[in-house]
């Protein structure tokens, strides 16, 4: 019995295509290698924040109510101004790498260096936005109850506006003592005291009439379940359990634990990858500035870290769709 093999380009080689398969070189086919295998992971990460989200769509957080804060703009409701104005940022970051990659096709060292830096300062400026916004979400700002049956209760006034715990929760003389060395009790772990107690929130509701309780639950016309006056009344005495402020891995004062869960995973999982994609940056951009390149003849370099600059901000859109948009 006799075998057949069939080669392919040149003799007793299986492998004709050269040195930089698809015309590009072996840096650029890693590093897409890499952007495929991390696209696999977002996407999976993705996919379960969605499915998460269908199995709760009934009482997942709104994100125009949620994410509404902006910076020396206290008090004032302006649901995705902010994260708009970041991802523009983030955005027009990978516009000034692409201007950066054609300016090392022409060999242009000064623009080079000018559009790395301001791809830089794009990166740093959507990091900082990122990381102000998480502390954002973790402070809180209205404060609601967390029933026994692990629910959230926030209240509005009778325009269904939300209201915060401090404009009605009345302050009473308590016992509280947080656990502090000075206090003889430094060595007894304990989570921070909320500004309020359950009885000062109570006793707030009681004195005014003009407070209801808004449910996590959503109705037919995709609202949050506003209860009555009594229906209010009724609910935190005999349901409510703790006070909640802002937004952590346990609890979450806006609805769903599960939402903070993902949030703080998915956005910091980018983030890393947006402080990464700094850092590259900043070593390539020395490298520019001292001539390794002009020297070397090419800009190679800046297109490779380029693709994953472009990666990192791709990401970015199907974040901010997932989390703000649907």
């Amino acid at each position: 019995m006799s075998t057949t093999v069939v080669k392919t380009g040149t003799e007793g080689k299986t492998w004709g295509g050269g040195n930089e398969p698809l015309k590009a070189s072996y840096g650029k086919m890693m590093m897409w290698f890499f952007i495929v295998s991390d696209a696999l992971t977002f996407t999976g990460f993705l996919a379960a924040y969605g499915f998460s989200r269908f199995k709760y769509i009934g009482s997942w957080p709104i994100a125009d109510e949620v994410f509404t804060h902006v910076p020396f703009l206290h008090g004032q409701e302006l649901p995705m101004i902010y994260v708009a104005l970041m991802t523009f940022i983030l955005i027009m970051s990978s516009v000034t790498m692409v201007l950066a990659v054609d300016a090392g096709h022409r060999m242009d060292k000064a623009k080079v260096t000018l559009y790395m830096f301001l791809t830089i300062i794009g990166g740093v400026i959507f990091l900082g936005s990122q990381a102000w916004e998480w502390a954002t979400f973790i402070k809180g700002e209205y404060g609601a109850i967390q029933t026994k049956g692990g629910q959230i209760l926030q209240f509005v006034d009778t325009n269904g506006k939300r209201v915060a715990l401090a404009d009605f929760a009345v302050a009473q003389e308590s016992m509280r003592r947080e656990h502090e060395a000075n206090k003889g009790v430094w060595y007894e772990a304990e989570k921070p005291l909320p500004t309020f107690t359950l009885n000062e929130v109570i006793a707030g509701l009681e004195a005014n009439p003009n407070v209801l309780v808004r449910t996590e639950t959503l109705n037919e016309n995709g609202h949050k379940t506003i209860l009555s006056r009594e229906a209010s009344l009724d609910r935190i005495k005999n349901d409510g359990k703790a006070v909640v402020e802002g937004a952590n891995l346990i609890v979450n004062e806006y609805g769903a634990p599960l939402f903070a869960d993902f949030f703080f995973f998915i956005t910091g999982f980018h983030g890393f990858h947006v402080f990464s994609g700094i850092v590259l940056n900043i070593i390539i951009f020395f490298n520019v500035v001292i001539g390794t390149y002009q020297r070397r003849g090419s800009y190679e370099m800046v297109e490779k870290v380029g693709l994953y600059w472009h990666f990192v901000d791709l990401v970015w859109v199907f974040v901010f769709t997932f989390f703000y948009l649907v």
